[in-house]
């Protein structure tokens, strides 16, 4: 899988051409997207917005327009539309692949594009007691969905995305392949949730012997791992460890086979969850990963080893969950409180009787001297 970024051209890879019989603009998007490998996703979110950038120039084609263009589309969806810093960030990075790596069009203005900033946000954390409520509420097999996201940190898809042979229960390892940015890890394999994958893992296989009885085509294999092991998608390794109930069609292939779960899913099932559970905040998917990284580090494991099991390319990024730990600003205590103690104090003494009020301005009373302290006075000693 590869990131939603700007890309940089590819000058030694080829491009689809641009003449007469050549593929529409869109078949020739997907075509140079799936050449580099980007991901569905990815392929997705650029195509929208290439159509997006067409229709609301009057379906002029992108050669035609220059830098005014792009710029009022990119206003247009800042100050009419609202959208966020990271989707206004994504139509940018859409519009710069389309013209550089399409169009094969290297123009000057596209440095001079301005990029909206991010905005730093504190992720929204449960408490491990609002955490134990939300889990409560799920049950089935989006329950373990939910415990295996809190318990490993990892994301959505890295989890709906998992394979039979990713989860080793001799190591008490779940292997994380092909994560953000394309890179594998190793999270723990909490004990917690061992019999629960067990379980899951059963159900599973009762679904692939199923499909193996039918005949149906095997499960979608990264790359072409599929040319290279021809019956690798029938076999129960490379079987979803979370399989949809029913096959779907393949977006990409027109293939005809059973998925995963799909993320949407899973999301409603948590917010319904947060819900029953009464809890007050925004709960998604991800507020489950922003709690398991803010849990350890409050219990006091290193940030670098947060980092290795989260799969942040940069410590900064893990950085931002020391804004919530209950050690900051939770643990600082306020100036106002110690206004309001001050004032309950001085309030709780004019409310107190007179008579003891005058015994607690009265000066201790002074003990009488013993024979002890005469004589260390003048410097003798007692046998006392």
């Amino acid at each position: 899988m590869r990131p939603t970024v700007c890309s940089q051209p590819s000058e030694s890879s080829p491009r689809s051409g641009s003449g007469p019989g050549s593929p529409g603009l869109l078949a020739r998007l997907r075509e140079r997207i799936r050449y580099l490998h980007y991901s569905l996703r990815t392929e997705q979110a650029y195509v929208y917005w290439a159509r997006a950038f067409v229709r609301y120039h009057g379906m002029r084609h992108p050669r035609d327009l220059g830098q005014g263009e792009v710029e009022r589309f990119l206003a247009h969806l800042a100050n009419e539309r609202h959208v966020s810093v990271s989707t206004h960030k994504q139509a940018l990075c859409a519009l710069l692949f389309l013209y550089r790596e399409v169009l094969g069009q290297e123009l000057p203005w596209m440095q001079e594009l301005g990029r909206p900033k991010s905005r730093v946000r504190v992720p929204t954390v449960l408490s491990r007691e609002e955490v134990a409520r939300l889990l409560a509420a799920i049950d089935g097999a989006h329950g373990v969905i939910a415990r295996t996201l809190y318990g490993t940190g990892m994301r959505l898809l890295e989890c709906l995305r998992l394979r039979t042979k990713d989860v080793d229960f001799d190591r008490s390892v779940i292997v994380v392949r092909e994560g953000k940015g394309g890179k594998d890890r190793v999270v723990m394999l909490p004990e917690a949730l061992r019999a629960s994958l067990k379980l899951q893992l059963a159900d599973a296989r009762k679904l692939w012997e199923r499909d193996r009885i039918a005949g149906a085509p095997g499960v979608d294999l990264p790359g072409a791992l599929a040319i290279k092991y021809p019956r690798a998608p029938e076999s129960w390794n490379w079987f979803w460890v979370w399989p949809a109930a029913a096959p779907s069609t393949d977006p990409r292939s027109g293939t005809r086979r059973r998925h995963h779960l799909y993320p949407e899913t899973i999301g409603r099932a948590i917010a319904r969850a947060a819900g029953a559970a009464d809890i007050g905040k925004r709960v998604t998917a991800h507020t489950l990963r922003h709690s398991f990284a803010t849990h350890l580090l409050e219990s006091g494991v290193d940030i670098r080893r947060v980092q290795e099991l989260l799969g942040h390319r940069d410590v900064s990024t893990t950085m931002i969950y020391t804004h919530v730990l209950t050690s900051g600003a939770a643990g600082t205590p306020s100036p106002l409180d110690g206004l309001v103690l001050g004032a309950a104090s001085h309030a709780a003494e004019t409310d107190a009787p007179a008579g003891a009020d005058s015994a607690r301005r009265q000066p201790p009373p002074i003990p009488a001297r013993t024979t002890a302290d005469r004589s260390h006075r003048f410097g003798t000693t007692s046998d006392e």
